[in-house]
């Protein structure tokens, strides 16, 4: 088969979308492609693409037709989410070939190229990353009210243990220090969770690793140990919140009240002092009052996130939240945003405060002009132009907070 040379990919959302795409080039490079330098031509250009808001999918859109034009004449692949959702808008896409709908990530090479052999879908470094992401499971059981996803991805599927671990062993031997162990919805791993850091822990040359986030319903005791004990897990969670109103995680079908989710913090907390959480929240859902979220406005107070991604409510075909008849208005929930946002940044300047003088470990991620990094508790660390390279260990003396981020110097 007379197979073309170059390539280019582009990938849109979540840390999951960002991994099958590294395992995608892997299979590709392994039947002869290279990767087209910035500004090369290629012959084949793969898009995979977000539906998780109407932004996500204005955004994948915009990187489909970017391509296509930059790119005349390649085989322009349409793949992710989106694809699956609006697959036939998508092939109306000037430029566009190939819209693989409804094709699982491990199908995609084989189905371009069904007369090679893919290989595995695996990994076995990140490029342009210094944390490696390794996908765990795919697809959600939950089905929240506003989520399409697992319209999209199917009921949850996860991977084996000895198979993670091995790939976690890969990625390692390649120079990685962090891993981030990723999914749709980890809370969903088949098996154990807790039995799967357990053995990721265990990875010779390993110094971090992280959960990508987990919803506060799926941790119990034995998690909290694990968690708490782990030689190498960072003592810092993405805990999905969505909202501080347990009347509004019912309606948004969450299976955890604000209560509960206040409980997994204060347990975390007794363990682990200064345990550091971030979270995602979207403000006005279907039926949100002005005490509904006042009271998400509290929980920011009460938890004090490192960082809080905040979303304003986006409606998605076919989900229960759609046929909620209260909606919120666009101008209330953008004034909602606003002070979220400006609460949220108030709470985390002031966890930022009690760094500053202290000594810390980053992890560079950027090194030459303007390195920077992260502590184990997640906080960004700017460092003295030229001082660092990428993936370096570091130990640092943390000298300003300001709104980007802390600053520090270097130490012996």
């Amino acid at each position: 088969m007379n197979l073309p040379k170059r390539y280019t990919c582009t990938v849109l959302g979540c840390r999951t979308n960002q991994y099958e795409l590294q395992a995608i080039k892997t299979q590709l490079e392994a039947l002869g492609f290279v990767e087209a330098a910035v500004g090369e031509s290629a012959e084949l250009c793969l898009i995979h693409t977000c539906a998780v808001t109407e932004a996500a999918e204005s955004s994948s859109r915009h990187a489909i037709r970017s391509l296509a034009s930059h790119h005349p004449g390649a085989r322009v692949v349409v793949t992710g989410c989106l694809a699956s959702r609006d697959p036939y808008t998508l092939r109306s896409i000037e430029g566009v070939t190939d819209v693989l709908a409804g094709k699982s990530c491990e199908e995609i090479v084989s189905t371009l190229f069904p007369d090679e052999e893919a290989g595995s879908f695996s990994i076995t470094r990140f490029d342009g990353h210094t944390r490696a992401f390794i996908k765990v499971q795919d697809g959600c059981n939950g089905f929240c009210s506003y989520c399409t996803v697992p319209l999209l991805r199917g009921r949850s599927r996860s991977r084996s243990i000895q198979e993670i671990t091995e790939e976690a062993k890969a990625v390692v031997a390649s120079g990685h220090q962090e891993i981030v162990l990723t999914g749709v919805n980890i809370g969903d791993f088949e098996g154990s969770l807790s039995d799967l850091i357990a053995a990721v822990d265990t990875v010779p040359g390993l110094r971090r690793l992280r959960l990508s986030s987990i919803n506060p319903n799926d941790i119990d005791e034995r998690l909290i140990e694990i968690i708490t004990r782990s030689a190498t897990l960072c003592p810092a969670l993405h805990l999905v919140a969505q909202s501080g109103s347990t009347q509004v995680l019912q309606k948004m079908r969450r299976q955890y009240s604000r209560e509960q989710f206040l409980d997994i913090v204060r347990r975390l907390r007794e363990r682990i002092p200064n345990f550091a959480f971030s979270t995602d929240m979207i403000v006005g859902f279907p039926g949100e009052s002005d005490q509904d979220f006042e009271e998400s406005l509290s929980l920011l107070e009460e938890v004090r996130f490192t960082k809080v991604h905040i979303f304003p409510y986006s409606e998605r075909p076919k989900t229960r939240a759609s046929f909620i008849p209260e909606k919120v208005p666009v101008e209330l929930m953008k004034e909602r945003k606003r002070k979220l946002s400006e609460l949220a940044e108030k709470m985390a300047s002031s966890i930022r405060d009690e760094y500053v003088g202290r000594t810390v470990e980053v992890l560079t991620e950027k090194g030459a002009d303007q390195p920077e990094g992260l502590t184990r508790s997640g906080l960004t660390v700017f460092l003295p132009s030229g001082s660092a390279q990428p993936n370096c260990l570091m130990t640092v003396r943390v000298t300003k907070n300001s709104s980007c981020g802390l600053f520090g110097e270097l130490l012996p």
